[in-house]
């Protein structure tokens, strides 16, 4: 894969990673305004990073290789 391809597959990730955290804030917007107790913890936005291979050590694998 050339450099060019693997960034735009880390962009697509980031992209994916981006989308669920919004409908997660928004699922969280939500409950707390119908004093709910929210679905998504801090550490469930973490875990995007882990799901979608977005951490530091992640990128730094995938683009030098």
């Amino acid at each position: 894969m050339s450099p060019e391809q693997k960034a735009a597959y880390v962009n697509s990730q980031v992209a994916c990673a981006q989308i669920e955290a919004m409908a997660m804030w928004t699922a969280n917007q939500a409950a707390e305004s119908a004093g709910k107790s929210i679905p998504h913890s801090a550490q469930d936005f973490l875990d995007l990073m882990e799901k979608y291979g977005i951490h530091h050590n992640a990128i730094h694998h995938y683009t030098h290789t």
